[in-house]
């Protein structure tokens, strides 16, 4: 069997609409065949990923129309690595949540799932795709099921979330189609290969308005601000494994969105310190707003919302080095968040109270959880020995090439600030009054293996980071190098 590309998104999307009609025959089939397509998934993401590297860029051209004038799917060292990560995280996160709610309804388990499987295959999509057009398609997949997985407990907080994630996602909808028109009245095609090629002759009063639209709509996406209010609800009212999704998928997605928009469509001056700005300004804002917050869940979103700030700033740096550091951060951000989000839940699941109070002695209820806790609590803020150290370190080293050393003070300073509430949260775990009188609810086997994998990766990663340096580095060039993304995408038409 050829293995393409098309895969990542055609049998996560078949197998949920076939779940409805799978568990009459099998009423766990909700529960398990998310499991066995995401497996599938990183098998071809790794066979891909091996291929890309040896052969290089592979564009799948469907229903025989080449480029520009059919769809194609792309697969370069960068798209590829992503598609990679968010395959084995999306599977990585169905592990730790297949007993999730066990107790719940099947239908109920039913919808959970589908809409789990299909926000993974959305995300993909965005990352692969080779079409403007089809990039707005798979981030509304990506939209509404965040929105359906937001509200998903039906409570009035829940759906107050869900409701304003939808109309902030509405207005990201309605941004990103004006500025795809503006492009096709343009340019004539939706092909990005081709939007790229001929972007030099679209004026720059047309070029400018697109760009601003683009900014808007996908600094939403991004959760840049101060676009990114839907943020913090979501991933508070969300199920715990759909809060990870969105630390590891989500937010990937939109932030790949922005820096391929920019960094293969628009030539426009300015774009890098706009983004260094943008960024810095959003991972201030949201590293203060953490340190205020009171509920550990809320805490880890502006957490999020910060690292995605970092990750901004890299691109803006616009550097090999900047841009290695900025996918570096994304591949830590995915990891590391999601195992903050995995052991934060069993810590609110088992507290009486949610706010982080919740949190006062539970090293001796569920001592190897708090040990997680913590370790994901030290890589995020960037201690050695662990994987979140380099990211950081790769990102201040190139800011220094750039001689940008009040950018360095910035983040140096901004970092302070997460060291604080990051530590007051595993100080509380630990050296805090017990306040729970209960027997904790403790993992699931399952669960443990999924929060077990992602520490590993933490440490071997920190201690060996060759393991993925050259990866990076492909990713990067290949993002950079937007003449050979061009020449590959059109050069045989």
């Amino acid at each position: 069997m050829v293995i393409s590309p098309v895969h990542y998104i055609v049998a996560p999307l078949l197998a949920a609409f076939a779940i409805p009609l799978l568990t009459k025959l099998y009423k766990d089939a909700a529960r398990v065949v998310p499991g066995i397509v995401l497996f599938y998934n990183v098998i071809i993401s790794f066979v891909l990923m091996q291929q890309v590297s040896q052969t290089g860029m592979i564009s799948e051209v469907l229903a025989g129309w080449r480029p520009p004038w059919g769809i194609n799917l792309v697969l370069t060292p960068f798209t590829a690595f992503l598609a990679t990560m968010i395959s084995v995280l999306g599977f990585i996160i169905w592990l730790y949540g297949f007993r999730f709610k066990r107790t719940l309804k099947g239908g109920v388990v039913k919808h959970y799932e589908i809409l789990q499987m299909m926000m993974v295959a959305g995300s993909i999509g965005v990352i692969i795709t080779g079409d403007l057009f089809n990039m707005f398609v798979f981030i509304e997949i990506v939209g509404i099921t965040a929105y359906s997985l937001t509200a998903f407990y039906r409570e009035r907080n829940g759906a107050e979330a869900g409701f304003k994630y939808l109309l902030i996602g509405s207005l990201a909808s309605t941004f990103l189609l004006l500025a795809i028109l503006i492009i096709y009245t343009q340019t004539g095609t939706l092909n990005m290969a081709q939007i790229a090629e001929r972007m030099a002759f679209v004026p720059h009063t047309m070029k400018v308005t697109a760009l601003i639209f683009f900014l808007i709509a996908l600094g939403i996406e991004a959760e840049m601000f101060p676009l990114n209010a839907w943020a913090p609800d979501a991933y508070e009212q969300a199920p715990s494994p759909t809060s990870a999704t969105f630390a590891a998928v989500v937010s990937i997605a939109g932030v790949y969105a922005l820096v391929r928009v920019l960094f293969t469509l628009f030539d426009v001056s300015g774009v890098h310190n706009y983004l260094i700005v943008m960024g810095f300004v959003t991972m201030l804002v949201a590293e203060i707003t953490a340190i205020a917050q009171k509920n550990l869940k809320r805490m880890l979103a502006y957490s999020s919302i910060g690292q995605v700030g970092l990750v901004l700033i890299a691109f803006g740096i616009g550097s090999k080095l900047a841009v290695f550091g900025a996918i570096f951060l994304m591949l830590n951000h995915a990891v590391i968040k999601s195992l903050l989000f995995m052991t934060g839940s069993y810590f609110i699941y088992n507290a009486d109270d949610k706010r982080l109070i919740g949190l006062n002695g539970m090293h001796k209820q569920l001592p190897y959880v708090s040990a997680l806790f913590s370790l994901a609590a030290f890589a995020i803020v960037g201690f050695p020995p662990f994987s979140g150290f380099w990211s950081k370190f790769y990102i201040l080293i190139s800011a220094s090439d750039q001689k940008m050393m009040y950018l360095i003070i910035g983040i140096l300073l901004v970092t302070i600030i997460e060291l604080v509430y990051y530590l007051r949260a595993v100080g509380r775990i630990y050296f805090a009054k017990e306040e729970m009188e209960d027997v904790a609810h403790r993992p699931s086997v399952n669960a443990l293996v999924a929060m077990s994998l992602l520490a590993l990766f933490i440490i071997v990663v920190g201690v060996y980071p060759d393991i993925v340096t050259g990866y990076l580095n492909d990713a990067a060039s290949a993002l950079l190098d937007k003449a050979h993304y061009i020449q590959q995408i059109l050069g045989s038409k």
